[in-house]
Order: structure tokens, then sequence, then C-alpha cells
């Protein structure tokens, strides 16, 4: 008898929902799918919730070592390496051309390529008419100095026995100042020029910083015009790498972040030190500079390498890792924060 109702009963909801249309079945459909979703949100939520409550995911050793697990903070801008190749170069602030400062003829260049130099050594020797022009001004004002200043003594005594006038004093007092004043400006066009070279006409040549002799463009007895380059000192303690990076790639390289530089087998670490505001007028192509310690002298000048840029999506920072489990704490975002699912905001907007 039961059996019997309850086939009745499932007969008379056919023929209602059959007589109901296809609207009363869309209608049934969706009240089923929003309880469906209301139930799952509910679990979801009551997962969530279990989550927040503990706050923390521990993960072992092994599983961060599968996994790959960094905890770091988000950044702006692109993500990954950007390979391009690069010319090491001397430091521009470590590498100075010495010239001549006169006309002349090369007698004697002390230093070779490859050979270390320090500042003030005498490097280079020029003999020339200027040279021993210059030189003889020098001594000029030196011995008109010397009469100045045997006038300007002679007078003081005079002036003390009531002998000569005040006027006279003072007129010997203004030439012994005027014969001091040639005189340090005779020494000035010397030092401007070189330093002693042996000789009246002769005038040296000294290093104005310390470092090796990269270029000597000069041979011994060539007459040189002033200003003629005689050699190229760089200080190789310290080296620079020349990149050029694509205008979209230059956004994610700036002052600070490090190069890893590799060449011949070896590898090592710059820091960019430059990147240009503008473009290379023909290269289209933003250059950019990163300086590598090179203390030991690996690295050479002219050189070319390969050169990795740019800076991770998330910068690596220090885990919350436990000495004794070596386990990784990953710390979740609190559930105000978290993205509501969709059945979440419709049962809100209801």
């Amino acid at each position: 008898m039961k059996s019997f109702y309850l086939a009745g009963a499932a007969s008379l909801a056919l023929l209602l929902a059959a007589c109901g249309g296809k609207d009363g079945g869309n209608e049934a459909t969706a009240e089923g799918a929003a309880a469906n979703e209301t139930a799952a949100g509910t679990e979801k939520g009551g997962a969530e919730g279990g989550h927040a409550g503990e706050g923390v995911v521990t993960l072992g050793a092994d599983q961060i070592a599968t996994a790959g697990v960094q905890v770091g903070r988000p950044i702006i801008g692109g993500a990954g390496t950007i390979e391009l190749p690069a010319i090491i170069e001397g430091d521009p602030q470590g590498t100075q051309v010495v010239s001549a400062a006169i006309a002349g003829r090369v007698v004697a260049l002390t230093r070779n390529l490859g050979q270390s130099v320090g500042r003030g050594q005498t490097i280079a020797v020029i003999e020339s008419r200027e040279a021993a022009q210059i030189k003889g001004e020098v001594e000029a004002a030196r011995a008109r100095l010397q009469l100045a200043n045997s006038n300007l003594a002679r007078e003081q005594r005079l002036f003390a026995q009531r002998v000569s006038p005040e006027q006279d004093l003072i007129a010997a007092r203004t030439a012994a100042t005027e014969a001091r004043i040639a005189l340090t400006q005779a020494q000035s066009m010397v030092s401007a020029a070189g330093v002693g070279g042996g000789g009246l006409n002769r005038l040296g040549i000294a290093a104005p910083i310390s470092g090796q002799i990269i270029a000597r463009p000069v041979t011994l007895g060539q007459t040189v015009a002033a200003d003629a380059e005689l050699y190229r000192i760089a200080n190789l303690s310290q080296v620079s790498i020349a990149l050029n990076l694509k205008p979209e790639d230059a956004g994610r390289v700036r002052p600070g972040n490090t190069v890893l530089v590799k060449a011949a087998g070896r590898q090592a670490t710059a820091r960019v030190t430059f990147v240009s505001p503008a473009l290379d007028p023909q290269t289209r192509l933003v250059p950019a500079l990163a300086t590598l310690d090179n203390r030991g002298g690996e690295w050479r000048g002219s050189s070319r390498a390969a050169a990795g840029a740019g800076r991770s999506a998330c910068r690596r920072r220090r885990s919350r890792v436990s000495r004794a489990s070596r386990s990784c704490s990953c710390a979740r975002p609190p559930a105000s924060r978290r993205p509501r699912s969709s059945s979440a905001m419709r049962r809100a907007t209801r």
C-alpha cells in the first residue's frame, strides 16, 4: 500500500512539472544549483576557517625541496633574467690618457705595455725648444726675485736709519712682491707642462695615477705635437661591464641590481652602476654599465663576456625555518583579505 502511494505521488509530481512548462523547470533547476553552491561554499568556508584558525602551513624539508618553495615579497615589473652580450672595459674613472703638453722629440720612454707605474713617476722625457724657453723664464724670474729682495732689505735698513724716504721703501716692497708673483707663474707653467727632465731643454712627463700601461702609441725618437697621446694608464683593480639593453627591458634593470658575468669558464657577480635615461642614437638601445671587482686580475679589458641582468619576480627573503625540524612556514593571508568565491558573492548580494 505504501508503494502505491509513493508511486502515485511521483506520478503527480511529474505531471505538475510537465504542466508547469519550461520556466518552472528552469526555476527548479536554478534553485537546486543555488542550494548545491551554498552547501559547497559552506563546506569550503569551513575548511578555510580551519586553515585561518591555524594561520600557518608547515612543510617538511623534502616537501620544500620538491616543490621549490620560496618565501618572497612581490615587486613591480617583469620577471626573469635578461641574457645579453657584454664587453669588459677599464673603469672610466680609473683610466687616464697621458699626453705631451708641448711639442718635441721623445727621448725617453721608461715604461712598456703591461708594466705597473706609480703616481708621480716619470714615464717619458721630451726634448724641445719650448721646454728650454719656459725653464729659462723660471730661472730669470728667480733671479729677479733675489734682486728685488736684496733691494727691499737695503731700503728697510736705510729707512730705519732715517736716510731713505718711506716712498722708496714702498716701491722696493712692491717690486719684490711682483717678482715673487712672476716666479710663481713661471713655475706653474713648468708644472703644467711636466717635471724636470734632466736638462734645460728637456721636460719629464709624470704618471697622473697608479695602474698599468695599457697603450703606448709612440716610439722612442718620435716627434710629437702638443697634446699627443703618449700612454694610457688604467687601474684594473675594478673593471666595467658595458651592456646594451632593449628599451622594453631597460625598466627591469636599475642601479644596484646584480649582474652575473660569464666568460671563458669563469663567472663573477657585478653590480649595475649606471642605466642611461636616453637611447643611443645609432643602435637605438639603452647603454648601461656594471662594476666588477678585479683585484685578482682575472678579467681583461676589451674582452667579451655573457651577462645575465634583471630581477626575479620575488626577492628572496629570510624564511622562518626551524633549525630543529628544518621546516618552512609559509604564512597564509587572513580570511578577510582572501578573494571571495562566486557563491559567497551571490549570497552577499541577496
